[in-house]
């Protein structure tokens, strides 16, 4: 029943469209992006020691070099930069600040779009958060949650990113910073609803196809989210956000496809999507996903398809404590004289597929890209 109530929704809606001649609607033109939303991009102080030349410089280009074909290979790639960037003073756990290198990385990795609203933003202060925003400014990096004044923030947020006739409005928000003071007149966007009520109606505004949400919350390294984190998403797609997509426990927690039963909308919720690359070796925060998904534009309708994932994995430490942060693809990753590494990378696999076999809703696939042979 749901399902025709769904259908005839759908047709009406199309009927409704201002009358279209023959010609016209042969020619109506079918608009599709993809969109990859890649989990938490950390910086401990073991990858900051490998990354360490000897001529004293910093090379981070090696951790991304597998994935970074995949991120290049879609049209808007999001993921979440939970460190800042400073000129010196690097440092991991709890004050996290990487080189500028670590983020001309991740650019040449392919990523164009930097969550930074996160609980380590202000890791370092005004000074690390503001040496940040200028080199993702610098960088033509575009990034949303954290912005040097209101003003700013009033001129650039909601983030707006268009490709191929698709326009897509970003919201970011963190729980909290911990305990640290945003110096003022800065401006972090914490989780208030009637800051993002205000928010979804300023993205409303300037009419984009859809608005996904980017929500750091939640309990870290806890693979179920808690009822509070539910019921938020609940509440921000009764508002008007299309998708939401959340980071902080550093692990996978499940994916849904939800279907309205009013109208032919679809909304994908990603409670977490855990960590890209960091130097965490609990199980299940050893990896995380590429979350993939098309939306596809008809006539001003814009609705995702194909929600796809990429299990992404770190291999662990050598025997001599040594490891590389090298982000592979985890489940075409050919390991062998390195038995240690082969069975993390198996526990991590079959955790998150059991987990999503559990607990995912709607028709979400898992995908795969090209082997990738480490031998020991």
């Amino acid at each position: 029943m749901r399902q025709t109530l769904r259908t005839f929704l759908a047709t009406l809606l199309i009927c409704a469209q201002p009358l279209l001649s023959t010609a016209q609607i042969f020619t109506t033109p079918i608009q599709q992006v993809e969109l990859l939303y890649a989990g938490d991009i950390m910086q401990h102080e073991a990858q900051l020691d490998m990354a360490r030349q000897s001529d004293g410089e910093y090379s981070f280009s090696y951790c991304f070099r597998h994935i970074s074909p995949f991120v290049k290979s879609t049209d808007i790639s999001i993921a979440n930069l939970e460190t800042t960037i400073g000129k010196s003073g690097y440092s991991g756990y709890p004050s996290f600040c990487a080189p500028d290198s670590f983020l001309y990385a991740v650019k040449d990795a392919g990523f164009k779009v930097l969550l930074f609203a996160n609980n380590h933003c202000m890791d370092k202060g005004k000074r690390g958060a503001l040496h940040t925003l200028d080199m993702l400014d610098s960088l033509q990096i575009a990034h949303c949650g954290v912005y040097r004044n209101s003003k700013e923030r009033e001129e650039r947020y909601p983030l707006i990113v268009e490709e191929k006739g698709v326009r897509v409005a970003i919201l970011n928000y963190t729980y909290g910073t911990n305990g640290r003071e945003v110096p003022a007149p800065m401006v972090v966007n914490l989780i208030d609803k009637g800051t993002i009520l205000k928010d979804i109606q300023a993205a409303k505004e300037k009419h984009p196809d859809a608005i996904i949400a980017c929500m750091h919350w939640g309990d870290e390294y806890v693979s179920l989210p808690p009822q509070h984190i539910k019921e938020l998403s609940n509440w921000l797609i009764e508002q008007g956000v299309n998708h939401v997509i959340g980071n902080h426990p550093h692990v996978l927690q499940p994916i849904e496809i939800r279907e309205s039963e009013t109208t032919p909308d679809r909304h994908v919720v990603a409670y977490s999507i855990g960590n890209l690359v960091s130097n965490m070796s609990l199980r299940r925060t050893d990896g995380g996903i590429m979350l993939a998904m098309k939306l596809r534009k008809i006539l001003n309708y814009t609705r995702p398809l194909d929600v796809r994932y990429l299990l992404t994995w770190i291999a662990p430490r050598e025997s001599e404590g040594k490891r590389d942060f090298t982000i592979y693809p985890a489940a075409t990753t050919e390991i062998k004289g390195w038995s240690n590494a082969e069975q993390k990378r198996q526990q991590f696999i079959s955790d998150s597929r059991s987990l999503f076999d559990r607990h995912n809703k709607g028709e979400i696939k898992e995908i795969s890209i090209d082997t990738v042979r480490i031998s020991r």
